[in-house]
């Protein structure tokens, strides 16, 4: 072990290693039950789901680990999975086979990627601010998620904006629904405003939200998932927390359940009417390419950005992964490892896995080689026993950890230089309109889209690299056949 894992060249012990696993895995562990929350609400069995992303996780971090040789954890996602269920399914119609069948595309693409050179292209095409923007609109879109499914917020709208009742436009004058309001769709005249705190699920949120801030900042261990239980505790004189777990909960369950996801992808409801429609194909490119770009930079930026300060990845690590095909590199070896967990976590049933910022807590614990991965993986396989709490955790409970996870992810924010109209234009039209508008897809499209502009009409069209105006170009196309459409 000592040997394999070159635990001596990297100045650590196993004990140090194993530290620094349990470390990671309780900064992390939060994610087996938010997951299963996110995804679950496309209509995926949360058991499945939980179950996925187990396996999913392990054999990424394994792979990491025992291959790359580097203390990285994966695990699906926080972001991807919110596009898999708020953008792909529930705003451009996808069913969840297909959105699965989309993740395999993206992990299939980022394994060319990374064996190839194209990875090169796409580093240096990207503006470094826009990938910045990219990753704090991510957070901003989690934070908002947690905001509403703790129902923080509510929105008013007067009859004059509601725009359609049941896809169906709507009339003032009508007293009458067939089979009742099922979808209302309003326009921009919507009022936001805070939630009236009268209720107990709302109240338990607010207060889930206080414990996992204060736990937060006070950097203990495992704060979110620490947040999560707690709150879990206190909803049970509340009324809020069912403290029956349901017997569809247990490992055997569970285990049979994830049939229903195992090789979903593949199916006829999934790749099998993926390029059915004629009308979609473009769409379904834009999504696979929108996947692909999010997992790509969210990886890399926390290999470098963390592997920059420890010495894990030094800068001869990035120079061969941008002037190198194959696997030249510590860091090549540890995104085949990314690109192979998302591969297998949509065929067993979950969204894009990525390499979790939370690593750097086993690592600020001393974590320096593979070792700490695999004890994350072995911790992950010993959770497979806790999914009864699936049935037990409220929501109230889950979206403080994503208002935290949003909040945490925003800090890349920092880096844009907001006083250079210039760049902080593309910037914000990236990332905030990736929240406010629901979309992923739609606030990369608005950065590619504004930044081509705005160097046009500075007369610098030669420093947006070609493939920013191919893309860009294809997002407008896909606009205008939905407007026409």
């Amino acid at each position: 072990m000592t040997d394999y894992f070159k635990l001596k060249q990297n100045g650590t012990t196993v004990g140090t290693e194993i530290g620094a696993g349990i470390t990671t895995f309780f900064a992390m562990s939060y994610i087996l039950f938010v997951n299963p929350q996110i995804l679950g609400q496309t209509g995926m069995p949360v058991q499945a789901v939980f179950l996925a992303t187990i396996i999913a996780s392990v054999t990424g971090t394994l792979v990491v680990g025992l291959f790359a040789n580097v203390p990285y954890a994966l695990a699906p996602g926080m972001g991807l999975n919110a596009f898999f269920t708020y953008t792909v399914v529930m705003g451009l119609g996808f069913r969840w086979q297909q959105a699965l069948a989309l993740v395999f595309f993206c992990g299939v693409i980022n394994i060319l990627i990374t064996v190839t050179k194209v990875r090169k292209m796409l580093i240096s095409a990207i503006p470094l601010n826009l990938q910045l923007a990219i990753s704090g609109g991510i957070g901003a879109f989690i934070a908002y998620v947690g905001l509403k499914n703790a129902n923080f917020l509510q929105f008013t709208s007067d009859a004059g904006n509601i725009l359609s009742v049941n896809g169906t436009t709507f009339s003032a004058t009508q007293h009458h629904f067939g089979h009742g309001i099922e979808t209302v769709v309003t326009g921009g005249g919507i009022v936001p405003a805070l939630q009236a705190f009268s209720s107990p699920s709302v109240l338990l949120a607010l207060i889930g939200l206080i414990i996992t801030v204060l736990l937060k900042v006070r950097k203990i261990p495992g704060a979110l998932l620490m947040g999560i239980l707690l709150t879990t505790v206190i909803g049970i004189p509340m009324g809020v927390t069912n403290i029956h777990p349901s017997s569809d909960f247990s490992f055997a369950a569970s285990w049979h359940s994830l049939s229903t996801t195992f090789l979903a992808a593949f199916s006829d409801k999934g790749m099998g009417s993926l390029f059915a429609s004629r009308n979609r194909i473009m769409l379904v490119l834009m999504t696979i390419l929108s996947f692909s770009l999010s997992d790509i930079f969210d990886s890399l930026g926390t290999f470098i950005g963390t592997g920059r300060q420890t010495g894990i990845f030094a800068g001869k690590e990035e120079l061969a992964l941008e002037a190198q095909s194959g696997f030249k590199s510590k860091l090549d070896k540890a995104l085949f490892a990314d690109s192979i967990a998302t591969g297998v976590g949509s065929i067993f049933g979950t969204s894009n896995l990525t390499t979790y910022v939370e690593s750097s807590a086993g690592i600020s614990a001393g974590g320096r080689t593979g070792l700490t991965s695999v004890v994350v993986a072995g911790l992950f396989l010993l959770s497979s026993l806790a999914s009864p709490l699936l049935s037990v955790i409220p929501t109230a409970a889950i979206a403080p950890s994503l208002i935290l996870v949003g909040i945490m992810m925003m800090s890349s924010f920092n880096q844009i230089p907001w006083n250079d109209l210039a760049e902080a234009i593309p910037a914000f039209m990236t990332a905030f309109i990736m929240a406010f508008a629901y979309n992923i897809t739609y606030g990369i499209a608005a950065g590619f889209i504004f930044f081509c502009l705005i160097k046009t009409v500075l007369g610098k069209p030669r420093e947006v690299h070609p493939l920013i105006w191919i893309v860009s170009l294809l997002f407008v196309v896909n606009f205008v056949v939905l407007a026409v459409v």
